[in-house]
């Protein structure tokens, strides 16, 4: 989970290499700017002045060539020629609005058909946009009226022949205003970028591009061989007129362009069923407030429910009043609550106690018959503990060292994979089959140098500069130099980069266009030809990078506006690395192994250059999210060890008596706090060890809150226990006042114990692992610590007992003191804290006034707490996770600010069948006679709204280019040889059938035709045996200027053929990409979408499809984090509420403790909102362990008041007398003291999740179980359990009857 956005973030740099490897070895070949340039070879011109006039030529035949290859045309006019009938039919082919005479010669046709190869494959995915294409220049080269639209303007001296120099084209804005309109939106492949940007420098309109495609090249120059002025009105004088032939729009169904290159088709509509919308909240308007309808409700409903209160609260206070309900109220208080009142004041000590008047009365509590059966058998084990101390400590902590031996098998979990990803989790399921059916996604190691910014001024320097880039080249130099040793071998970048073509590694860096070679900075001319670059590097041979592939300056480039690329103020370097998918194998050991090698070399050398130039360097590998958390997990251990250490120091001196000069020594109780706190820690360490010799690994959230939460409920136990047996009185016989002691408090502790087991063990059944395996181990924990307080410390209060009453010293017990027997023994009075509660807490909660404020009060913020916990995010910032000292906190803030590219989606089809008789091919494709409703017509639909879809563009597709691959149109791509073998494009020589001993190394290939005609496919598709032959030969075809469509490197990895013979493609993937995702609910919104659209193309197409992207594994727990959170606190409350009322049997105090529990929750949910705390699996286990930890201020509170006699108002005061204090000082307290030393740790996580919301938790904890569970109890609570027995005759109290 912590390491899935930076990963996120760094693989969608790599986006571009993936897909740019269609274009490899294009740079051989393409000489222009835009292909569309060279397309001007052909043109023939007549000399100024000649006839303008239809069926006449402006220029005909090819009159020279220049020193650069280029052909150009003879600059005479002449009458148009009728072809004959081969050649016309192959004009017709190409060219099928020129009929008739023609104005070309069949050389000046090849030409022709020669140049437009390069351009179709990147515009034949759009017939209309490929039509109006080709029109323009067939019109410019073999029209018949060629000289009504063209004027020979210059003219030129080629070997001593005159040539076309430049020339006036005349075409109307309608037709370039059509084409443009055709082609402005067409994709190319794998690039996902217009194809515009390649034939025509991304132009803008009609105007921009035909001024680019009229340039004249200058030698061996890039553009035309002639220049080209395009107008579009002619002088009237001069008979001429602007060619005007039709323009084919790109919404024409017939001729069936994608929705990706025509958006504004009618059949590429955005409907409501195509995405998900975004759900607009209800919203109410109160004047010029705007609220949402949750919060509006909830404020009515509390006005209301404060009003019905107040009214009661009024009504019961009037009545009170009348002298017949005062006279009845004190005949119920004499009758019931005097005589209790008498009673107690004999012994102070003794409020909950049973008390025994020889000669008039007892009380006595009515118990449940599981609380009766608990108090027969505590009274019972209390006098065995007594009497047999040694025996009972011996065996219980034998036994807890027993499953201690475990710890020999205690491993820790890390992977963030098996942490917050379940083993039947569908992302896992899905990564899984995309690792091992595809490829898994590579490792990333990445460098980014930067300017320092100016904050004055709020600019930052350009970073391109001569001296910047000498600099990065000597970074580089130190990088390539890195040799990490790996079980005695020496690895290299060279040995585990990933490489396209097999040879030169896929280095994403500023210095690709210099090929990486540092002795080309100044050969091609340095900063210029950066910034030449920047705006040619799709087209430019000069600009392509060393692995042959073109290299986006939005990847390699930081901090820029819009394409200001010169204004850059970053290099973003990154270092693709071979992955595997096993995690423990060679290949991936050898990447670590270099990772760590490369961090190093980047502290030790590369960061004192860095800034001795003045610069910042940010920098990341694969593995460092990893090894920071590894560090982070030891970074807090003395924070940690603090916090305990406070805790125990703070129990120590509770547990004991009143501090006295005299006695202190013997009253104290260090060495019990001390055995108390082993104990707990023991209970842990048991739980651990269980589970270890079981194979279940631990967490760092179990070592990080097991033991707090243990310490939490095991001192207020302790607390508890060992203020009962103070409470006895001392003239008892030591067995009787443990076992009355016992009695006291016994069912209460194991009420509360055996209900937080239980809310605990229930979350052993939720998927998520870690919170999983924290429900397994804490439960166990919680229940072996409560059988050590109910054991082994019971008989360590014994022994302490018996050691004060012999005089003995507090930690050395072997000294005795001779002193007064009555010091320190009889002397026994309240503490602090019981005074504070008996006369301050409790009497200020018995005003009415106070209660009606508290009700209020807390019932209000828990409805504020309902509408703010409407507003938690899920997520976990991955800056928080990582100690504040990590090199990785300046990295990602450097790739949120220099990094404007989202995540790669890949949609993967399973089980793709490509045979005639089935419809998927046309449900898949989105080119010409695919329907239109196919997965890649529906992408492009939902990357038209990306704010709502997340989807960038449409998807790049194998299967669209496969097929233009083998159309007859793209026909210097699928070729073969006369014995039926596969022959390259021309320009990948050599070009040898198998078997031939010639090799032609230059030139055209021979004896090569293209693969199919047109008859040869069934509606413009393959055959099942067509397809299942040509497809390997389409995937290890080179890409070239020939044929860009060739699918090695950029589609390798995107189709599975193993098995692929049955007709069947087991596996393949269309990739795309996200928007940037800036947030983490940005990640969490875009994988929902994802999946919603993948599930209903799947569901409408009857196709198996999925989405994927590298960081879907660790943020799929966000899609249902909130249904885990709630499932869970349920069940655990639930949980609590039914163990309650089993063991009580009373539903009145069951729903009591079930209202606080809820309360404390919800409460706990709305600060979390009020700190800006995200829902996460930390927060998550957070909100189950409130629950256990407000178990314990609220089930002891409520046993004592049911067990008091009274009335309401009594029996609460009584209860925060005794109870109370107990809870405070081992609850709230010790855990305040705790909790506080965690403010200074080194990392944001225990700030944020253990400090400030373990703070929130204990003081909510605090408030609902001392003030407002007091207060509810003293008005609603249930009636008392306590009767008084009078000279054999029962007396049923009446204190409930008010």
């Amino acid at each position: 989970m912590f390491l899935s956005k930076k990963r996120t973030l760094l693989c969608s740099l790599l986006y571009w290499l993936e897909v740019d490897l269609e274009f490899v070895s294009i740079s051989s070949s393409v000489e222009a700017d835009n292909l569309s340039t060279r397309l001007l070879l052909t043109s023939n011109a007549n000399t100024a002045g000649e006839k303008h006039s239809q069926d006449y030529c402006a220029m005909y035949d090819i009159c020279g060539t220049r020193s650069d290859g280029k052909v150009v045309n003879c600059p005479f006019g002449s009458p148009a020629v009728k072809p004959d009938d081969l050649f016309s039919s192959k004009i017709q082919s190409l060219c099928p609005t020129i009929t008739g005479n023609v104005c070309c010669t069949e050389a000046q046709f090849d030409t022709l058909k020669t140049q437009v190869q390069q351009a179709i494959p990147f515009l034949v995915g759009c017939p209309a946009c490929l039509r109006n294409f080709l029109n323009l220049f067939c019109e410019l080269t073999c029209s018949p009226n060629q000289s009504l639209f063209i004027n020979v303007t210059s003219v030129d001296n080629v070997d001593g022949n005159l040539t076309v120099g430049g020339i006036d084209y005349l075409i109307a804005d309608a037709y370039g205003e059509g084409l443009y309109e055709s082609c402005k939106e067409v994709k190319f492949g794998t690039m996902n970028s217009r194809a515009l940007q390649f034939i025509g420098a991304g132009a803008q309109n009609f105007k921009d591009w035909f001024a680019f495609i009229g340039r004249k090249a200058a030698p061996h120059g890039l553009g035309s061989p002639y220049a080209i002025t395009f107008r579009s009105n002619a002088i009237e004088s001069s008979g001429m007129k602007p060619m005007n032939v039709s323009t084919y729009s790109c919404g024409d169904i017939s001729l069936g362009c994608s929705c990706g290159d025509c958006p504004s088709s009618s059949v590429c509509s955005v409907s409501s069923s195509t995405t998900t919308s975004k759900k607009d909240s209800c919203s109410v308007k109160v004047g010029t407030l705007v609220v949402k309808c949750v919060d509006f409700i909830l404020a009515v409903l509390y006005i209301i429910l404060i009003c019905v209160f107040l009214g009661w609260g009024l009504y019961h206070r009037i009545r009170e009043r009348k002298p017949t309900y005062r006279t009845k109220s004190v005949s119920n208080v004499i009758s019931d609550g005097a005589l209790y009142t008498r009673n107690r004041e004999k012994d102070e000590n003794l409020p909950m106690q049973i008390h025994v008047n020889a000669r008039e009365n007892r009380n006595e509590v009515r118990l449940s018959a599981v609380q009766g059966y608990m108090s027969n058998f505590y009274r019972k084990y209390g006098s065995y503990v007594a009497r047999h101390p040694i025996v009972m400590l011996a065996s219980s902590v034998a036994i807890i060292l027993l499953l201690c031996v475990g710890l020999i098998q205690f491993k820790v979990e890390t992977r963030p994979e098996k942490l917050w990803v379940g083993p039947g989790s569908k992302a896992a399921q899905e990564k899984q089959f995309f690792d091992s059916h595809l490829a898994p996604f590579y490792r990333i190691e990445q460098l980014i140098l930067a300017t320092i910014p100016d904050h004055v001024n709020s600019t930052s320097p350009r970073i391109v500069s001569d001296d910047n880039i000498k600099f990065l080249f000597e970074i580089q130099k130190k990088v390539d130099a890195i040799r990490a040793n790996y079980s005695g071998s020496m690895v290299s970048l060279q040995d585990i980069c990933m490489k396209p073509l097999d040879k030169d590694c896929a280095t994403q860096s500023v210095l690709q266009y210099f090929k990486m070679d540092p002795k080309n900075l100044d050969n091609y001319g340095g900063v210029d030809h950066l910034n030449y670059c920047f705006e040619h590097y799709s087209s430019a041979d000069l600009c392509m990078s060393a692995f042959k592939a073109p290299l986006d300056p939005s990847t390699v480039l930081g901090g820029f506006s819009g394409n200001d690329y010169s204004g850059a103020s970053a290099f973003v370097v990154t270092y693709p690395v071979n992955n595997a998918v096993d995690k423990e194998g060679n290949g991936t050991r050898k990447a670590i192994a270099w990772e760590k090698t490369f961090i190093q070399l980047v502290k030790d050398e590369l960061l004192p250059m860095v800034q001795s130039r003045n610069l910042t360097l940010a920098f990341s590998s694969e593995s460092s999210v990893e090894e920071e958390l590894k560090r982070e997990s030891t970074a807090d251990a003395i924070t940690i060890l603090v916090s305990y250490l406070v805790m125990f120091a703070y129990i120590s001196l509770t547990l004991g008596d009143t501090l006295h000069p005299s006695f202190f020594y013997i009253s104290s109780k260090v060495l019990l706090g001390l055995s108390g706190v082993i104990l707990v820690m023991l209970s842990v360490l048991g739980s651990v060890g269980f589970f270890s010799v079981l194979g279940v690994k631990s967490t760092l959230i179990i070592m990080e809150v097991i033991p707090f939460l243990v310490l939490a409920v095991g001192v207020d136990n302790m607390c508890i226990l060992v203020h009962a047996v103070k409470r006895q009185r001392l003239e008892l016989p030591l067995d009787e006042r443990i076992s009355n002691a016992l009695v006291e408090v016994g069912p209460s502790i194991t009420l509360a114990s055996v209900s937080e087991v239980l809310a605990f063990a229930v979350g052993s059944f939720i998927s998520m692992p870690a919170i999983r395996v924290f429900s397994m181990f804490a439960a166990l924990a919680v229940l072996l610590d409560f059988l050590l307080q109910v054991t082994a410390f019971v008989a360590l209060i014994v022994l302490d007992s018996l050691r004060a009453e012999d005089k003995r010293v507090d930690c050395f017990p072997c000294i005795k003191v001779h002193s007064d027997p009555d010091i320190g023994i009889g002397q026994r009075k309240p503490g602090l804290l019981a005074r504070y509660m008996k006369e301050v807490h409790a009497p200020i909660l018995s005003i009415w006034g106070v209660k009606i404020v508290v009700i209020a009060v807390f019932v209000g913020f828990t409805f504020a707490s309902i509408a703010l916990s409407t507003r938690v995010e899920p997520g976990l910032e991955q800056e928080i996770v990582l100690p504040r000292d990590s090199y990785l906190q300046g990295y990602f803030s450097n790739v949120s600010e220099y990094l404007r590219i989202g995540p790669p989606l890949y949609f993967v089809v399973k089980n793709y069948n490509y045979s005639s008789e089935s419809p998927q091919t046309n449900q898949l494709c989105s080119i010409s006679r695919c329907n239109s409703d196919s997965l890649l017509n529906e992408i492009a639909k939902v990357a038209l709204v990306p704010d709502t879809s997340y989807i960038a563009k449409p998807a790049a597709s194998w299967l669209d280019d496969f097929l233009v691959w083998v159309s007859p149109e793209a026909f210097g791509c699928c070729r073969k040889f006369t014995n039926g073998s596969y022959c390259p494009p021309d320009d990948q020589p050599p070009c040898c059938a198998p078997g031939d001993n010639s090799c032609v190394s230059v030139g055209t290939c021979k004896d090569c035709t293209t693969c199919f005609r047109h008859s040869d496919l069934q509606n413009d598709r393959p055959s099942t045996t067509q397809f299942r032959e040509k497809l390997p030969w389409f995937l290890s075809s080179l890409p070239s200027a020939d044929c860009a469509k060739g699918g090695h490197g950029a589609y390798t990895s995107s189709v599975e053929l193993t098995g692929y013979n049955n007709s069947i493609i087991p596996a393949s993937s269309f990739r795309t990409y996200h928007t940037p995702l800036n947030k983490q609910i940005d990640y969490v919104n875009s994988m929902r979408a994802a999946r919603e659209f993948s599930s209903r193309v799947s569901e409408s197409l009857k196709i198996e499809i999925f989405p994927y992207s590298v960081f879907y594994m660790f943020f799929e727990q966000y899609l249902h984090i909130w249904k885990t959170a709630l499932v869970n606190l349920a069940i655990a409350i639930g949980a609590v509420f039914i163990v309650c009322l089993v063991i009580t049997g009373s539903l009145w105090s069951s729903s009591i403790i079930l209202l606080v529990l809820a309360m404390v929750v919800v409460d706990l949910m709305g600060v979390m909102t009020i700190l800006n705390i995200q829902l996460n699996a930390l927060s998550v286990v957070n909100l189950v362990m409130s629950v256990g930890i407000a178990v314990e201020f609220c089930v002891h509170m409520t046993h004592s008041f049911t067990v008091t006699s009274g009335d309401r108002d009594q029996r609460a005061k009584e209860a925060l007398s005794t109870m109370g204090a107990s809870v405070f000082s081992g609850i709230t307290l010790t855990k305040l003291v705790g909790v506080i030393v965690l403010c200074f740790s080194r990392t944001e996580v225990f700030v944020i999740y253990y400090f400030r919301m373990y703070l929130s938790l204990v003081l909510l904890g605090f408030l609902h179980g001392l003030v407002f569970l007091p207060v509810v109890l003293s008005i609603f609570g249930p009636p008392s359990r306590c009767s008084i027995t009078e000279q054999g005759e029962i007396r049923s109290s009446t204190s409930s009857r008010q």
